[in-house]
């Protein structure tokens, strides 16, 4: 991996690195997973949860195609996720044929869990990096996710800035 002082010499040496990079988070995120209590979700409903928050009201078309995922699915992950006490459906105040998904304060408090132990196990890894390489990879993140939003949503007002914006493409 890099050492103190590296510059990548191109967007693909840098792409090789953020990909390693995410392969360890995957291994952060699935230790972060490994340790909540008995009764989590799975990776895709962790996904959908987040596109909930995210799109509060959304219905299920929408969470379909956010997932990029097939109505039936969608809609068999739904329940799911409601006999489990994490969603909530009701009906659309603008349209009888639809129904809108919103999280339950159950799901938010499972996805509240998440952040924590997936916070806790960045923590343990940054706290190890010196000072300057720290803030070096502050500035480089806060530059990737300004430019990944502005690819993923160019309508997106890239001045409104809460890091949680994006999280259901990272989940």
């Amino acid at each position: 991996m890099p050492h103190r002082g590296f510059r990548p010499s191109s967007s693909e040496q840098a792409s090789a690195y953020a990909v390693a990079a995410s392969e360890l988070l995957e291994v952060l995120w699935g230790r972060g997973q490994e340790s909540a209590a008995s009764g989590t979700v799975s990776p895709s409903q962790l996904r959908a949860l987040l596109v909930i928050e995210k799109q509060e009201g959304t219905n299920l078309r929408a969470l379909g195609e956010a997932l990029g995922s097939r109505a039936p699915s969608v809609s068999r992950l739904c329940d799911r996720m409601e006999a489990m006490g994490l969603v909530l459906r009701a009906p659309s105040p603008t349209s009888r044929r639809e129904v809108e998904l919103r999280l339950s304060m159950r799901g938010r408090a499972l996805l509240e869990g998440y952040r924590a132990r997936r916070a806790a196990e960045l923590n343990a890894v940054l706290e190890r990096m010196a000072p300057a390489d720290l803030a070096a990879l502050t500035d480089g993140l806060a530059a990737f996710h300004a430019a990944a939003s502005e690819r993923l949503s160019p309508q997106r007002d890239t001045d409104a800035s809460p890091l949680r914006d994006d999280v259901a493409d990272s989940a």
